[in-house]
């Protein structure tokens, strides 16, 4: 069964003239999409892992994401600042468990 996913630039180059590998560049909505699953699975594998380079790359895909939507990393720092000014940060660690619900 066929599995597509994103790659790293240099990753796709080296792939190019392998036999079974069809490489094509996203549009801009099928790279919009595949951002968005390459954070859920760099976020998946950085709680894995905990590995400081797995975050790294949830950070590229984050500022691919931003370059792609026209967003600026000061923007999205603004917003986060902001978000944390109104609810706070995760700084005290604070784990709230509903005994009245069967999923979060």
């Amino acid at each position: 069964m066929p599995c597509s996913k994103l790659v790293r630039d240099k990753i796709a180059l080296e792939l190019m003239n392998d036999n079974g590998v069809v490489i094509h560049r996203a549009t801009r909505d099928e790279l919009d999409l595949f951002l968005r699953l390459k954070l859920v699975e760099e976020a998946i594998e950085f709680a894995l892992s905990s590995s400081v380079e797995e975050l790294a790359d949830v950070l590229e895909v984050v500022y691919a994401i931003a370059k792609l939507r026209g967003l600026s990393i000061e923007h999205i720092e603004e917003l986060r600042l902001s978000k944390r000014e109104l609810r706070g940060g995760f700084d005290s660690g604070y784990i709230v468990t509903w005994l009245n619900k069967e999923v979060c």
